[in-house]
């Protein structure tokens, strides 16, 4: 019988797990649309549009999509008429010249002005689709463990950055600084409740090891590796650390494989060149994520 509940258990877990990673999966494109700017840009605060970005969190917690712009162009699609305006055609939204009556947030614009969408940011389904699937393998991997509530935390964190860097090629230190002193905090806490199945010095030192690699890297070649990816290599590291240094030599070496057979597919399409610029961190994180499963599945 308890054979039978634990392979049940699972099963509800990568539900759960899923179902949590699409909710986390839709607040990502938001959040990426504000933060995916050149470095010497403010985060963005409004829509492409030009509203303002409202919500819960100072504007920072929310879909990607743009009220204001909604409704202007649900009534640019709603027949409008006025007494004696028996002239107009079905459906003709034009209003008439000096027309005051304008929509909620569509104060100056003229006819023909109106939003081509309401949606902004990177696809939100995909983006949602991306998280779920990330977090139902992570429980798949990992059971029911207690680490398992920290890989679903950062998971969410993790697919924002590879976003905003493969938008505009950075990782902010608003999101690489906390995602390793989370990481580390909440293993710390996690080696504290039984059943657990990794080890917190080691996810400390795979922290301070890695990112001292990364360092390195970046002093002989600065063009190559961006210091954004250092910092991304400390979180990296107390993760996979926590499963051994097998672990973090495995989720290396993924990082390092993807992103070279990505620069290879894109050298022969012949969209890049051999001194092309291309984002790391999304393959960093990837990389991390399979060692991360195989590490906790081995566990």
């Amino acid at each position: 019988m308890d054979l039978e509940l634990w392979s049940v258990r699972p099963l509800w877990l990568t539900v759960l797990a899923a179902l949590w990673g699409a909710a986390a999966g839709l607040l990502v494109p938001r959040a990426a649309y504000r933060i995916a700017v050149d470095p010497d840009e403010a985060w963005r605060t409004r829509c492409p549009d030009g509203h303002v970005l409202t919500g819960a969190a100072g504007g920072w917690l929310g879909l990607a999509r743009c009220p204001d712009c909604a409704q202007y162009l649900r009534d640019l699609r709603t027949p409008w008429s006025a007494p004696g305006d028996a002239g107009r055609v079905p459906g003709d939204a034009g209003r008439v010249p000096g027309d005051a009556g304008r929509v909620t947030g569509g104060a100056g614009r003229v006819p023909g002005d109106a939003p081509t969408a309401y949606r902004y940011g990177p696809g939100t389904p995909l983006v949602a689709l991306a998280t779920a699937g990330a977090c139902a393998g992570l429980a798949l991997a990992t059971g029911a463990r207690p680490e398992l509530a920290v890989w679903l935390l950062l998971a969410p964190l993790g697919v924002l950055l590879a976003v905003v860097d493969f938008r505009v090629q950075r990782l902010p230190d608003v999101l690489t600084l906390p995602l390793a002193g989370l990481a580390l905090v909440l293993l710390g806490v996690m080696a504290l409740v039984p059943e657990h199945a990794g080890k917190w010095p080691t996810a400390l030192f795979g922290s301070l090891v890695l990112g001292g690699a990364y360092f390195l890297l970046f002093l002989v070649n600065p063009n190559g590796m961006g210091f954004g990816d250092v910092k991304l290599a400390l979180g990296i590291g107390a993760v996979l650390g926590w499963y051994g240094w097998g672990t973090v030599v495995l989720g290396t070496f993924a990082g390092f494989l993807f992103g070279g057979l990505y620069g290879l597919g894109l050298v022969l399409m012949r969209r890049a060149g051999r001194k092309t610029s291309i984002p790391f961190g999304p393959f960093l994180i990837a990389g991390a994520y399979v060692g991360l499963l195989i590490g906790a599945y081995a566990a």
